[in-house]
């Protein structure tokens, strides 16, 4: 006897023990449960229900979840039904209660009910928390084993699905790496915020910024939350820098609430003041809180009242004069900081997104590189990226590191002239691997030394630009900022 007959009258002898065993209480809910997962109805229903809770882990579970369906369907339904023509099992032993629907017409093998399935609830887990993990995971199981419970499939055709989903689930890392849930920091021991500041946000100035986000609901949540906490709304007019400035000066604790160049401000006056920041996230990216594993004002709050502190590195951008600026993320010079200045030109007449769109056509289409100096090496700069301690993902704008706390720069150069340079360096970009590009070249320092021998040099800082003198220092000030963060 063959193996492959082998595995085969295995593979019946387990269908039939499956088709004559009588579960009470699931003789109605798997036909139906099966049933339901038909063209993955359930599971992008499910991905439906995580997008809108708006917790952002909720829904890059959901769209990654969604992907490995994209990809493990055509492989299980098309290619592998087509190239084994397996046929579906004689469902006599099957009792009638169970067949409530017509069985498939199509080949058996391999199961696309459970690559699908599979697929999906694998990319759910590598992002969302278990309390949702799990009931997916065990929702996928249950659908996988329906399958040849209600005589759709052998017991191999379900493994060999499965199998295909967990590859497909795991190739979406190959261009989308999973982030991790929240940054390594440096911890102070220091549990004794409600000293401080009371838990009823006595002590707490609550500095919102209402532009960057939904403003209003965020200060009525704080206000109901810590009752005695002062909250400042910030008015369009207003000179956010120093208001956020007077806030920290009589604060025990300045809580800020506004997209990334809000909370730049906030932290460069906790800073100044020597007073811990909590993050609340209110803008459109909300970098810095999010590495926090803040995602919510719920957990900025939640991380209040656990009194957890830690200290994170601070990058800063120093002028021979002594001027210097803070960023809490990234910050660049080139092609970027040109895409940004258009941006917001554009953004108020068609919208920030449009506006990003036409603004980068614009700038791939014109933008020439810029001769700098680069710690005493000429360079001709398409794009550069610092990133404030180092990030995990290859391209110039990823979104995540591991550790908030490293001494280090990341730093990442594209050096090309051509314009076919130009579109391969896009490509590369959007695809994250920019170490495939010409030109390309990374390193991390504490330090970087850049000046513009043609005087004119513009940056960019935490989605901010501003125009600087023509020689600038980047550097770090490690484990300098007081955090409030989740423990």
């Amino acid at each position: 006897m063959s193996i492959r007959s082998a595995l085969n009258k295995l593979d019946r002898r387990a269908f039939e023990a499956v088709a004559t065993a009588h579960l009470p209480g699931l003789e109605s809910v798997l036909p139906r449960l099966s049933h339901a997962a038909d063209n993955s109805l359930l599971w992008f229903g499910t991905a439906t229900a995580l997008g809108l809770t708006r917790r952002p882990h909720l829904r890059r579970a959901a769209l990654r979840g969604s992907i490995g369906i994209a990809l493990a369907s055509p492989v299980a339904n098309l290619a592998g039904k087509q190239a084994f023509r397996r046929k579906r099992p004689i469902v006599d032993l099957v009792p009638q209660a169970r067949r409530r629907w017509a069985i498939p017409t199509s080949h058996a093998f391999p199961s696309g009910h459970s690559a699908a399935a599979t697929a999906f609830a694998a990319g759910v887990a590598m992002e969302a928390p278990l309390t949702v993990a799990l009931p997916v995971a065990g929702a996928a199981a249950a659908v996988a084993f329906s399958r040849v419970y209600t005589g759709a499939h052998y017991p191999g055709d379900v493994l060999a699905g499965i199998g295909i989903g967990a590859l497909a689930a795991m190739a979406t890392r190959l261009v989308w790496p999973t982030r991790p849930p929240i940054s390594h920091v440096v911890r102070t021991g220091l549990t004794d915020i409600p000293r401080r500041a009371g838990q009823d946000g006595r002590g707490v100035v609550a500095v919102v910024n209402p532009n960057a986000g939904p403003g209003r609901s965020i200060a009525d949540t704080i206000a109901k939350q810590l009752p005695a906490a002062e909250v400042v709304e910030l008015a369009p007019e207003d000179d956010v820098a120093a208001i956020l400035d007077k806030a920290a000066e009589r604060a025990d604790v300045l809580a800020v609430a506004g997209g990334d160049g809000t909370m730049n401000s906030g932290a460069q006056a906790a800073l100044r003041h020597d007073v811990p920041l909590l993050p609340i996230p209110g803008g459109t990216l909300d970098r810095f809180a999010r590495t926090l594993g803040i995602e919510t004002t719920a957990d900025a709050l939640a991380a209040y009242r656990d009194g957890h502190m830690a200290r994170v590195d601070v990058g800063r951008i120093r002028q021979p004069e002594g001027q210097e600026f803070i960023f809490l993320n990234t910050a660049s010079f080139g092609a970027y900081t040109e895409l940004v200045d258009r941006r917001e030109r554009l953004e108020d007449r068609i919208g920030k997104w449009p506006a990003l769109a036409v603004a980068a056509t614009r700038v791939l289409r014109d933008w020439q590189p810029e001769e700098v100096v680069i710690d005493g090496r000429t360079r001709h700069v398409w794009l550069a990226f610092i990133g404030n301690c180092k990030y995990g993902a290859r391209g110039t704008t990823p979104t995540w590191r591991r550790r908030l706390a490293d001494g280090k720069l990341d730093i990442r150069l594209i050096a090309t002239g051509r314009r076919a340079g130009r579109l391969r360096a896009v490509a590369a970009v959007l695809a994250g691997h920019l170490h495939l590009t010409p030109g390309y070249s990374s390193w991390r320092s504490p330090e970087m030394r850049l000046s513009a021998p043609g005087g004119d040099l513009r940056l960019a800082h935490d989605g901010e630009t501003r125009s600087v003198q023509p020689s600038v220092t980047f550097g770090k000030y490690p484990a300098s900022l007081a955090v409030i963060c989740p423990s």
